[in-house]
């Protein structure tokens, strides 16, 4: 389950340590912004965070794609600026989570003396660090550092070619293995072949309705609504859906478009009532 972040939401942390209290075996990913507290600060709440849910903690690190929501916290870094900032912020946390010795830092955006922390995670040596960007930057960065990276839905080839650009940037940062790959999409499942399509378009009207009648939050994420979005990846869906509407076997771009590039593509899906499973449409 991820457990979102954004300007004027709530604290992600503590909701997900108080929903770990009480569930044994969901798994959380935990989005985190650089911008908003000291590494060696947030490898304690991570750790604190690995503890009270027994090892279940993957964080996500969001470097932020929109210069109007980062101000919102003071961030007034660029795009390329805050991606070297994350960069640098995974490798505290990471080192704050396996040294047992105290260390000094001494980079471009941190600096501090003789730190070590009381508490470690559960996970050994460490939580996973998950990632996501689709500019050059945001390659670099989470090829070096993540160990999965997250990619929104995109035509196979797109997605491909997206993937490749992940493993080069890994080989530059001179790793021996590559980030495990993740890709959002946002599955629209029925009986039949035919209902889920139908489902499909009746999805893209409520959302266009809900649209025309004023009745989208303001912010989402706390991102405005207003505009093209800043962000790489929605940039692309944006034009991929603008491009056509149908790839592959069931990728569809409509959701994307009707949201402003604000969530992947959708693909339709039939259930197979024999196994209980559920398989592309065609």
């Amino acid at each position: 389950m991820l457990f979102a972040y954004g300007s004027g939401s709530p604290e992600p942390a503590p909701a997900a340590a108080y929903i770990a209290s009480r569930l044994d075996r969901l798994q959380i990913l935990l989005a985190h912004r650089p911008n908003v507290s000291y590494p060696t600060y947030a490898a304690k709440t991570f750790a604190t965070l690995d503890q009270v849910s027994d090892g279940r903690l993957t964080v996500h690190f969001i470097t932020g794609g929109n210069d109007h929501e980062q101000g919102r916290e003071g961030d007034t870094l660029t795009k390329d600026e805050r991606y070297a900032r994350t960069r640098e912020y995974i490798r505290i946390v990471k080192k704050s989570w396996t040294t047992r010795e105290a260390f000094d830092h001494e980079g471009e955006h941190y600096r501090f003396h003789d730190f070590v922390s009381d508490v470690f995670p559960v996970q050994q040596p460490r939580p996973n660090v998950s990632f996501g960007g689709s500019s050059p930057a945001a390659y670099a960065a989470g090829g070096a550092e993540a160990d999965i990276y997250c990619l929104w839905g995109e035509p196979l080839a797109k997605t491909a070619e997206q993937i490749e650009a992940v493993k080069a940037a890994a080989r530059a940062a001179g790793r021996t293995d590559v980030p495990r790959i993740q890709v959002a999409f946002r599955p629209i499942i029925a009986p039949t072949e035919e209902l889920a399509w139908e489902k499909a378009h009746r999805t893209v009207g409520a959302i266009k309705q809900r649209r025309q009648a004023g009745l989208v939050r303001q912010h989402r994420n706390g991102i405005p609504e207003v505009g093209a979005p800043q962000n790489t990846g929605s940039q692309r869906l944006l034009a991929i859906a603008e491009a056509g509407e149908r790839y592959d076997r069931a990728l569809w771009t409509p959701t994307a478009a009707a949201t402003g590039g604000a969530c992947a593509p959708s693909t339709t899906w039939r259930r197979s009532t024999a196994a209980g499973s559920a398989s592309t449409g065609t």
